[in-house]
């Protein structure tokens, strides 16, 4: 570091402000709640002050603010999904992330890097085809490729995948990025921190207090607070907090791992994805490979890692790359997965007043994170669901009204 800027940053003249605002207890009333201090309760907050004037907003997070998922991903931004619901949803998300570090004045290390899905299978680039002309429908840029052009924008990459599983194409997804993930929650949070919002950290919610079938207030840790309005965005732990209010839903909860290497070379600009070989890989500012699969193949919550995991994985990214066989993994991972059985999330209203839920993300939450505050902040503030999430809601599992994005999941990403 040059001394100059470690004289700076050491000067008593210029005090670094702290990134939010401590609060010694909570208030007795708040206008919403909102369980869960990750990127969408953070997001929620900051769209309900910025753009509804509500601020008199209560955040409560049981351990520290994006610890949870948000913390846990493995920062991939894309857009090329499978639905029109999907598709726009998502779209909208991509553009609200290109502006956010002007938002924010804040360096979010947003990096547009193109997005590789690659197919080993002929009904693989029947899917990815599919996918394309969806896409380029709604005016998002995605095409089918050869295996010419991966070669050229990938020329590290054994397109033969060692014999294993040869690579037929692609779906690129040109504006397919990255971003880091902490720095997006700590935006939010303190955007929503400056306008007003309470954020509260190491706040549990012990019971939600519904009376004839309406909210009015919650009891936490720290006491009990009345409110109209509580806005569930707990990912993970979804389960034990619609059960509090007597809400059922098909959420089940997988581990999902990912990991990364030591720092390398920089020589990976793009994302690559294989749903066949169930592996997605980038490469970060500093370096690192950041590395993740599907999710474990089994319901439990819990946040621990796997020797399996990494074998697994390992062998499947020298089946691509196999000049990396002498690479060290530097440390692991695992976030717990709210999957619902359609691959879309659970969005909006609920059957009791004023609970509104933010939950079934599975793989894909960390992307949603702009559009799901902007979309949730609109439905608390209007009791109306955003014309955006109206396919996301939760009567859909019992209408049997399902939105279908196994195919553009690939896999845990």
């Amino acid at each position: 570091m040059p001394l100059r800027l470690l004289r700076f940053a050491l000067s008593h003249k210029h005090p670094e402000p702290p990134m939010f605002t401590e609060h010694d207890q909570l208030g007795k009333t708040y206008d919403v709640v909102i369980i869960g201090g990750g990127g969408h309760g953070l997001a929620a907050a900051y769209y309900l002050a910025r753009n509804h004037g509500i601020k008199n907003v209560c955040v409560l997070e049981k351990n520290y603010l994006g610890g949870g998922n948000t913390g846990r991903n493995t920062t991939i931004v894309r857009s090329n999904y499978l639905t029109p619901e999907g598709v726009a949803f998502y779209d909208r998300s991509v553009k609200l992330f290109q502006d956010l570090s002007q938002d924010f004045d804040l360096n979010l290390f947003y990096s547009t890097r193109g997005h590789f899905t690659l197919a080993h299978t002929d009904s693989a680039m029947r899917t990815m085809r599919w996918r394309a002309e969806v896409n380029k429908h709604l005016g998002v840029e995605s095409e089918v490729v050869d295996r010419d052009f991966i070669r050229r924008m990938v020329p590290e990459m054994d397109l033969d995948c060692s014999g294993h599983s040869p690579i037929h194409g692609a779906l690129y997804h040109k504006p397919g990025a990255v971003a880091r993930h902490d720095a997006v929650a700590w935006g939010y949070g303190r955007g929503a921190d400056m306008r007003g919002v309470e954020i509260f950290q190491k706040t549990e919610v012990t019971r939600i207090d519904v009376k004839h079938g309406k909210v009015r207030g919650v009891d936490t840790s720290r006491g009990y607070i009345s409110t109209p309005k509580v806005l569930c965005a707990v990912a993970g732990s979804t389960p034990r907090i619609t059960q509090m209010v007597g809400i059922r839903t098909p959420i089940v909860i997988q581990p999902l791992q990912a990991c990364v290497t030591e720092p390398i070379k920089p020589w990976l600009d793009t994302i690559i994805v294989s749903g066949s070989l169930h592996v997605y890989v980038s490469q970060s500012d500093r370096g690192e490979l950041v590395m993740g699969a599907s999710v474990d193949p089994y319901e439990i919550h819990s946040t621990r890692s796997t020797l399996d995991f990494t074998e697994g994985l390992t062998a499947h990214m020298l089946d691509m790359f196999p000049f990396l066989s002498n690479t060290k993994v530097n440390r692991q991972w695992a976030g717990m997965a709210d999957m619902t059985p359609d691959f879309a999330p659970i969005m909006g209203k609920t059957p009791i007043e004023g609970f509104y839920i933010d939950a079934g993300w599975g793989t894909w939450g960390f992307k949603a994170t702009p559009v799901c505050g902007e979309t949730m902040s609109y439905t608390v503030a209007h009791d109306q669901d955003h014309e955006l999430i109206r396919t996301f809601r939760l009567s859909r599992f019992k209408e049997l009204d399902l939105t279908g994005e196994k195919g553009a999941a690939s896999v845990g990403h």
